[in-house]
């Protein structure tokens, strides 16, 4: 996958993955000379749920019509479980959630972007960046220096480009989740309910997350916790952990069939939202590299998606300065939140099955976050009516932002990093 060349790009984006893909389709179809570089050649494997709600059909419109090249699958159906084993299933008239193989996606998304007129140089991984007045320079470990006088740094969780110029000092362990994830065959392990995807909050009756989410061709099973949690209170291996709570869940007839090792690979979330700073006056994080992911739901493509895109039009409009401004405006409040009612209802199993229970009770909160994530209903109409339903709540979630805000550590995010694990793995 290679395009036309680009000698003097207007803007580089680093990593080829949903971020930095629609950000480089974004600027293609705006005419501007866009470079995208990636350690990688595609397609590749990304560790991922693939789990994204529908809602980014409407965000994105383009998308529909590009998803019949690859294999997808589209769920109505959400059981949640608690601690305790009582669980809840949600039900939309339509379709929520899209499911999709990372493999197939963001190959698919770097096409779009090399077909609007993007050129993709795959095989680089930047080691090195520097900002001057006019511009910013990036070197690759093998040696090639590439210039711009923009530069969308969409290089993942561990990204260089944040690291060298000091935007990400590391993400403390608190912020930041290990996933333990298998993307295996069906006919080696699949879903004994193909029409539901299966999460369970305080998985085991730890600080934990588990999933289910089935695929076409496969099954992605995984559980998780936030790397603090995981260092000083796990003593197993990722390998051992996966093995054991896939088997729990085959004697329970939730899934049918073995592991496979060879399909598992853990990997990194951040889930303590995003950084203090995610631009320079040349350079713009986006996706997991400016830690744009739902604190509740894990879910990083959509958010990866949109800054994306914002940070391409800010690029357009010639700087970096509207960026942080304009994410903040439409993703902003809603990672916030996210976090704090991950902070406060998500951090023991007795929490977790008192919001089970009440989702229980009360379906039209059931039916309004299904909305939601069906994109029916905006985030701030059903903060409002959360908050008319239960202004205790409300209180209790300003006090544990203030206490966020004054007892943060050096390195956290802009919204706190005692967080504690990220219920979903969808990314």
């Amino acid at each position: 996958m290679t395009g036309s060349s680009a000698a003097n790009p207007d803007v580089i984006v680093v990593g080829g993955g949903p971020a930095g893909a629609a950000a480089a389709r974004e600027l293609a179809a705006a005419a501007a000379r866009v470079q995208v570089l990636d350690r990688a050649r595609f397609p590749r494997n990304k560790p991922c749920g693939g789990a994204i709600s529908i809602r980014a059909l409407k965000r994105f419109p383009w998308l529909e019509p590009a998803l019949s090249r690859i294999t997808t699958t589209r769920l109505s159906r959400l059981y949640l479980e608690a601690p305790a084993g009582s669980g809840i299933t949600l039900t939309s008239r339509t379709p929520a959630a899209l499911l999709i193989r990372r493999i197939e996606f963001d190959a698919l998304l770097l096409t779009l972007a090399q077909e609007a007129g993007a050129e993709i140089l795959q095989g680089v991984e930047i080691t090195r960046a520097h900002e001057t007045d006019r511009s910013v320079v990036l070197r690759s470990r093998d040696g090639r220096t590439f210039e711009a006088p923009i530069v969308i740094a969409a290089d993942g969780v561990n990204g260089a480009v944040g690291r060298r110029l000091r935007l990400n000092a590391g993400w403390p362990p608190k912020a930041v989740a290990i996933d333990m994830m298998e993307e295996t065959p069906q006919e080696q392990l699949r879903s004994v309910d193909p029409g539901t995807l299966w999460v369970a909050y305080g998985y085991g009756g730890a600080e934990g997350y588990a999933y289910v989410f089935p695929k076409k061709t496969h099954v992605n099973v995984g559980l998780g916790y936030v790397l603090d949690y995981y260092r000083t209170r796990i003593s197993s291996h990722p390998w051992d952990l996966q093995r054991s709570f896939t088997s729990e869940l085959v004697k329970r007839h939730v899934l049918d069939g073995t592991s496979s090792r060879t399909h598992f690979t853990p990997y990194m979330i951040p889930v303590g939202g995003p950084l203090r700073e995610t631009a320079t006056r040349r350079v713009m994080l986006a996706g997991d590299a400016g830690g744009f992911v739902n604190g509740i739901t894990a879910e990083g493509i959509y958010y990866a998606m949109v800054s994306g895109m914002l940070a391409a039009r800010a690029a357009l409009a010639g700087s970096t300065a509207g960026y942080e401004r304009h994410w903040r405006r439409e993703i902003g409040a809603e990672l916030r939140d996210a976090v704090l009612v991950q902070r406060y209802l998500l951090t023991t199993p007795a929490r977790v099955d008192g919001l089970i229970a009440a989702a229980r009770r009360a379906p039209d909160l059931a039916d309004m976050a299904v909305r939601y994530a069906m994109g029916e209903i905006g985030y701030l109409s059903v903060r409002r009516h959360l908050l008319m339903r239960s202004p205790l709540l409300g209180i209790r979630l300003f006090i544990t932002a203030l206490l966020q805000r004054h007892f943060t550590s050096d390195g956290s995010s802009s919204i706190g990093d005692a967080n504690p694990p990220s219920p979903v793995g969808a990314r």
